[in-house]
């Protein structure tokens, strides 16, 4: 096993990704649920204010467990999700940050994103964030049209959602914000406007994203109902295949599926950590992590509830659930479609490497004829403008 300095010195100098570490931190807490989510959220209770030291101990707490995990690597990014992240007090995300830098470390350039909404927005809370060592804003605007919004549940309004663009770009120099399309009712030349207009505003980052009815949700419920209406598959393609089409024509290269950056130095560092398949602690109720120890990865997840969590780390200092190794099969399954939404795609080795003989070439070369993947790279597994859209099919396909 190499020493914490050796794995150090490999990690900066010898094959950075196979050793990139990233945390991610969540925050249940929202406002108000929105009808098309199906994320670990609570609402918060109005009359109970959260106690953010409570919530800042605990978070360093499960944080100091999975410390030793990391096995002398530092971290290459932090991103705060949820919930609403912008809900936590700048003093918790500074607690956790600086945990995380005493405990773990940090490469010289490591990425630190913290999600907002336009409703917990504020010049001096943004300051505040900025200050505790946050360099990278994720605001969720999801549209700019005042009766999408509505029909969301979203709690801001588009005037408010471009106050707190503003005010985020006076506190950090790289934000990215998200919208939804594909919307029930939505037409392209409507989305076309609207895209225009977010264009306009020049974000470092874009992560636009499908709008998906999920299991669980009032969203779900409604499409039961037939109160709304999902586009089809084929409208969903079509709507994909123009939006990236016109992003790339302002210049936003689309390095991932859903996500677009200015230039690559706006690409974001913790999600690509996540497409290629690579090692993140995650704490907090509901939080997911994958790490490699002794040879094979570890899918570790902590306990869903809010205050069952607290109730597990003041007990034992952790409330993972799980903590299962995964087959060279559990492997390839979460690994293709992931690395497969990056536009470069990622190496057959890569694949390989976590799972031994479970990829056939033949199936890669049928892909390659029907014109799924690129078949210019014998070595590298790179989805096509024809693949994008259906990378989940081809993923369950090479795997069968």
């Amino acid at each position: 096993m190499l020493s914490a300095s050796l794995w150090l010195l490999a990690s900066e100098m010898l094959e950075p990704d196979q050793f990139r570490l990233g945390l991610y931190v969540h925050w249940p807490f929202c406002q108000k649920r929105c009808p098309y989510c199906d994320f670990n959220v609570h609402e918060l209770d109005p009359d109970q204010p959260t106690d953010q030291a409570q919530w800042a101990s605990a978070l360093c707490t499960e944080l100091l467990h999975f410390a030793p995990l990391a096995q002398g690597r530092r971290l290459t990014s932090i991103f705060f999700g949820g919930g609403t992240p912008s809900l936590m007090a700048p003093e918790t995300v500074e607690a956790i940050i600086d945990t995380a830098r005493q405990e773990i470390g940090f490469l010289n350039d490591i990425e630190i994103t913290l999600e907002a909404n336009p409703t917990s927005a504020g010049a001096e809370r943004f300051a505040g964030y900025r200050a505790a060592g946050v360099n990278r804003l994720s605001l969720g605007i999801q549209s700019l049209r005042a009766e999408a919004l509505l029909a969301l549940g979203r709690q801001h309004s588009v005037d408010e959602a471009l106050a707190a663009l503003e005010l985020a770009r006076a506190a950090f120099d790289n934000i990215s914000f998200d919208l939804m399309y594909a919307r029930p009712r939505q037409d392209q030349v409507a989305w076309a406007e609207e895209l225009d207009q977010a264009l306009a505003l020049r974000p470092n980052h874009i992560s636009l994203y499908q709008l998906t009815i999920e299991p669980n949700t009032i969203f779900e419920q409604l499409a039961r109902k037939g109160i709304i209406r999902p586009k089809d598959d084929d409208e969903t393609a079509d709507f994909y295949q123009w939006t990236r089409a016109r992003l790339i024509a302002a210049g936003y290269a689309g390095y991932e599926v859903s996500n677009h950056a200015e230039n690559p130095a706006f690409e974001s560092a913790h999600n690509r950590l996540y497409w290629a398949y690579q090692d993140y602690i995650g704490i907090g109720p509901g939080a997911h992590g994958r790490l490699t120890t002794e040879g094979t990865k570890i899918a570790t997840r902590q306990h869903r509830a809010p205050s069952v969590w607290l109730k597990h780390v003041a007990t034992q200092g952790h409330a993972t659930v799980t903590k299962d190794r995964l087959d060279p099969q559990q492997r390839l399954a979460e690994a293709l479609p992931f690395g497969l939404r990056l536009t470069e795609g990622l190496p057959f080795t890569h694949f390989e490497a976590l799972a031994p003989g479970l990829l056939s070439r033949g199936k890669l070369e049928a892909l390659r004829a029907e014109g799924y993947l690129a078949d210019d790279k014998d070595d590298w597994l790179q989805v096509t403008g024809a693949g994008r859209p259906v990378i989940d099919a081809l993923a369950g396909y090479i795997q069968s």
